[in-house]
């Protein structure tokens, strides 16, 4: 097995092409841990949203796995405190105009569950298309790190991102709506993301400080599942006006999603209402409706989150 100073001596030929030293010299590399043919290394980029992460990781792995009696290499991100990213950048440089300037946005709007496949970014889409056709200027967040699926929905693909001086640009989907998530920042939309919690919530605030949102009626926010790091750090940074609650007919859906109702009432954030996806199925031969996941659950979660119930659809 390698010794540390050699997984370190491996590491010193992984070069950062935008700051063109290697990322031992920039102090990236941390926690090198070496047992049974496995070797873990985590990377503390400059910035979260760094959007050559991923080619770091891959290139760090790659020099890794060079070395004799090395068979697996896992390699986690983290991100460099303010003091350890103005060193490694050589100097202290002045801070440029914030994105969070030049934007204005009058309402933040949280699409949320707590409970997978129900169809919140579905419901995130076609609201988004619905206000943009009346005529509103519309934004989505897609706050699911790491299954992001906005991006799928309105074609974007990965590389759409640009930056500027004063921020990241939003590529612009369908009707004009900006459009912001992970899957626009890594080399490949099946990549996957294996990052921290911390290092989760430092990209959804950059998300919404960093880029150029610009001029807004409505910002929405597609939440991941569940009620921990990624829902709360939007509820907690963003100036959430409220949020819409995603629902389906199963009873263990109704249980979870009632969660994330009462994660909203703790947080102090209105639920706008409720909408029941997957109600019914329509008989195509008949047009009988036929409720294949069991009766609604929607009034019960409406009345739960005090809201109304906004559309059951199939």
């Amino acid at each position: 097995m390698p010794t540390e100073q050699e997984v370190i001596g491996a590491l010193s030929n992984v070069m950062d092409p935008e700051l063109g030293s290697s990322i031992v010299e920039l102090g990236m590399v941390r926690n090198v841990q070496i047992r049974d043919g496995l070797v873990e290394v985590e990377l503390a980029l400059t910035t979260a949203a760094c959007p050559l992460s991923q080619k770091l990781a891959d290139d760090a792995r790659t020099a890794v796995k060079t070395l004799p009696g090395v068979e697996r290499v896992i390699v986690t991100l983290g991100e460099m405190t303010a003091e350890e990213r103005a060193a490694a950048l050589g100097q202290a440089q002045p801070e440029p105009p914030k994105a969070s300037q030049f934007n204005q946005v009058d309402q933040v709007v949280a699409v949320m569950s707590g409970k997978g496949g129900v169809g919140k970014s579905s419901v995130t889409a076609l609201l988004g298309l619905a206000l943009a056709r009346r005529g509103y200027k519309v934004g989505i967040l897609d706050a699911d790190i790491t299954g992001p699926s906005i991006p799928r929905l309105f074609g974007l693909r990965p590389g759409e991102v640009r930056g500027s001086a004063f921020g990241i640009l939003p590529p612009v989907a369908a009707e004009g709506i900006k459009v912001m998530s992970i899957n626009l920042l890594l080399p490949d939309e099946d990549t996957a993301v294996i990052w921290r919690g911390p290092l989760i919530a430092g990209v959804l605030q950059q998300f919404w400080a960093d880029v150029v949102w610009g001029r807004l009626d409505v910002l929405l926010v597609d939440l991941p599942p569940g009620t921990s790091d990624a829902a709360l750090t939007v509820m907690q940074s963003l100036p959430v006006n409220g949020v819409i609650v995603v629902t389906t007919p199963q009873d263990l859906a109704a249980m979870v999603v009632r969660k994330a109702v009462h994660m909203a009432a703790q947080l102090n954030v209105p639920v706008l209402g409720v909408v029941e996806n997957m109600s019914y199925f329509v008989c195509p031969d008949t047009g009988k409706h036929h409720e294949i996941f069991g009766p609604s659950h929607a009034e019960e979660v409406a009345a739960a989150a005090g809201a109304p119930v906004l559309a059951a659809a199939g």
